[in-house]
């Protein structure tokens, strides 16, 4: 699934800041657990379960991406408010 993210266009990664988290570790486990995945690959945006299972198109992946940023800047006075 990182792949998948790091290789979308530079557009979208200007927007997101990554986080992987290792099944391997206490702390990979708990994260899985907090955001109640049930298999993996898992993705998370906002710290919201977003895909699960699944692995997105880079089209998909980006527009969900684009869509929450415009809301979240939308709700807060755009980008610089």
């Amino acid at each position: 699934m990182a792949e998948s993210v790091k290789v979308l266009p530079e557009e979208i990664q200007s927007l997101i800041h990554v986080q992987e988290w290792d099944m391997r570790t206490r702390e990979g486990i708990q994260r899985f657990r907090e955001l109640k995945a049930k298999s993996l690959p898992s993705v998370a945006l906002d710290g919201e379960l977003v895909y699960e299972a699944i692995i997105p198109g880079q089209e998909v992946l980006s527009e969900e991406i684009r869509r929450r940023y415009a809301a979240k800047n939308e709700n807060n006075g755009g980008p610089h408010g």
